[in-house]
């Protein structure tokens, strides 16, 4: 069976306090020799590894992997949605106004270093251990140090490579650590460690292995900016690599097996959160960000796509995305009726890619097996639009299954659908970025036609209960006679853009804006704000986000609670940008 995180017995009494993941930020349980002891062996240690999966998931919305907030609503893919006064936190980064004071900040660097913490406890018990099998604490100290190298470049993506760096040489159980050194060079150690223990075939299809641990160098070289060292890895990973039970890597031909309970660990998943539907093990962190009213789970109306992104899909008569940005003009692919029956928007008839419905919910197209959505989906649609979530939304059958549905008596929709931190189609374009800079640019649009391939098969398009396509789908490969197989410049917008269309919705966007660099991202977010206020006015009051702002503040709070040093200089000094 796979490894179901966090469901987990803990025999063992005296270890609570080292397997918590709920302590707060930089608080270490007593490093009390004998609960170590008693752990240093093959059950002890087997719990505590994971228990450090375990930390993967978390109960506050700010926090976890999905980056649903920090990478999808920040990098434009999509708006906050439901109502103004709900969870007003994130009317901050939707509008670029989120300031060091902002709670949702202090949930996701409390994350990173609660799964630190516990990576760390989990190495130094290794270390203690005698007479237990030398395969085996190298195997489960691959596993710890592939997650301590994913939850530190979490923290990276978000606060910037100036972090504290604990490890498990650290015992005091209050540690004063300044946050003066960037630790890409140290994280990418532990990524290397990684590589070096883990087996390449485990006992669960939920453990990471070697090559999960080398797609996690390359995501983290390719977020350094080091495309030299992150091409020939990607290269490996897609030419050799396979899952943690053996299956060669490649791509599903259905893109909904990679968001599906029911398929979920297949060939495409390189690695993926195991949830399972318990009240505590469901996808919670994602429990707002789902369709309203009458829809799937009803709750809570966040996390609306933007007009932005929808009108992105827009294909030109050959199926071909508009990579001039002229996808901005009118007439637009979802416009508002006012008639307001028997939607409350309309669909234009033009050539469209069919991911816009598999990434974006539209009135009047089927909504996986939910039926065509009604008016109540949309919570309200002056504040959020009336573009609804639809990738990591569970389908009926999986409610019905008894796999998803309400977690929380007060507020929470969820799933044990899992989520996959890495997968191969966002290696392939990461490669595909790393050819085309590099001027190979036959061999990058070679990669952006996998996916595009792939996006056109027939399990993709969605239909009407007729049979008939449920919107005028096109989509094409780019042929080699296009201007992208002999111009760099134009090569790497079509990258770009086949990375946007394909990761939409996904939490990835805003990281990789700030890949392409300050003024690029700093361009693209002014962009998106003066077209998405044309639609939704709240975005008049959206601020310029800088150049320089690549980063988000370290929380205040943090700041103030590790304090200050006998001279009176702080162990945490605030990044650059936000000072």
């Amino acid at each position: 069976m796979k490894l179901k995180i966090i469901t987990i017995s803990f025999i063992l009494s005296t270890a609570i306090l080292l397997i918590s993941c709920g302590e707060e930020f930089l608080y270490r349980a007593p490093q009390g020799s004998i609960d170590q002891e008693s752990l240093a062996n093959e059950q002890g240690i087997e719990l505590l590894v994971t228990g450090a999966y375990a930390c993967l998931t978390t109960p506050n919305w700010g926090a976890g992997p999905f980056n649903w907030i920090y990478g999808s609503i920040y990098g434009g893919d999509a708006n906050k949605g439901s109502s103004p006064s709900d969870q007003p936190a994130i009317n901050d980064f939707e509008t670029y106004n989120a300031l060091p004071s902002n709670s949702y900040l202090t949930q996701k660097f409390s994350w990173v270093y609660r799964g630190v913490r516990h990576a760390n406890t989990t190495l130094q018990t290794i270390a203690m251990a005698k007479n237990t099998p030398e395969e085996f604490l190298k195997n489960k100290s691959g596993e710890a140090y592939f997650l301590r190298a994913y939850f530190y470049f979490e923290g990276i993506k978000v606060f910037g490579p100036y972090l504290p760096w604990l490890d498990e040489t650290m015992e005091d159980p209050d540690p004063k650590v300044y946050n003066d050194i960037d630790i890409y060079t140290k994280v990418l150690a532990d990524a290397d460690k990684a590589i070096q223990n883990l087996k390449d075939i485990q006992d669960s299809p939920g453990r990471t292995n070697s090559w999960a641990a080398k797609a996690l160098k390359a995501k983290i070289l390719m977020q350094q900016g080091n495309f030299t060292a992150a091409k020939p890895i990607l290269k490996d990973v897609i030419d050799n690599g396979h899952t943690a039970k053996g299956v060669k890597y490649g791509l599903e031909d259905d893109m909904n097996a990679n968001w599906d309970s029911f398929r979920e660990n297949g060939k495409e998943a390189i690695f993926s959160v195991q949830y399972s539907y318990e009240r505590n093990n469901a996808n919670f962190e994602m429990a707002l960000a789902h369709p309203s009213g009458s829809g799937p789970g009803g709750c809570c109306g966040f996390f609306q796509p933007s007009n932005e992104l929808a009108n992105s899909y827009k294909v030109d008569a050959n199926g071909l995305p508009f990579l001039d940005n002229s996808y901005r003009n009118a007439p637009y692919v979802t416009e508002r009726n006012p008639i307001g029956e028997p939607y409350i928007s309309i669909n234009n008839d033009m050539p469209v890619d069919p991911r816009i419905d598999f990434a974006i919910g539209r009135f009047g197209i089927p909504y996986k097996d939910w039926g065509i959505p009604e008016v109540s989906w949309a919570r309200n649609i002056e504040n959020g639009g009336f573009f609804m979530p639809k990738k990591h939304v569970f389908s009926k059958a999986e409610k019905d299954a008894n796999l998803a549905g309400d977690i929380n008596e007060d507020v929470g929709t969820g799933s044990s659908m899992n989520v996959q931190i890495l997968n191969l189609r966002d290696i392939i374009l990461l490669y595909a970025e790393s050819l085309a800079y590099d001027g190979e640019l036959s061999e990058a649009m070679e990669m952006v036609n996998k996916i595009r391939e792939r996006a056109g098969k027939k399990d993709n398009i969605i239909r009407l209960e007729n049979g008939e396509p449920a919107a005028n789908y096109s989509i094409s490969t780019y042929p080699t006679s296009h201007v992208a197989y002999s111009n760099k410049e134009e090569c790497i917008k079509a990258v770009r853009m086949e990375r946007k269309l394909e990761l939409a919705m996904e939490g990835q966007r805003w990281f990789d804006l700030v890949r392409y660099g300050g003024d690029y991202m700093s361009a693209a977010i002014s962009e998106y704000i003066n077209f998405e206020k044309t639609f939704i006015n709240k975005f008049t009051m959206a601020a310029n986000l800088p150049a320089t702002n690549t980063i988000f503040p370290i929380p205040e709070g943090e700041i103030q609670t590790i304090g200050v040093d006998e001279n009176g200089k702080p162990y945490l000094e605030q990044n650059d940008p936000w000072r």
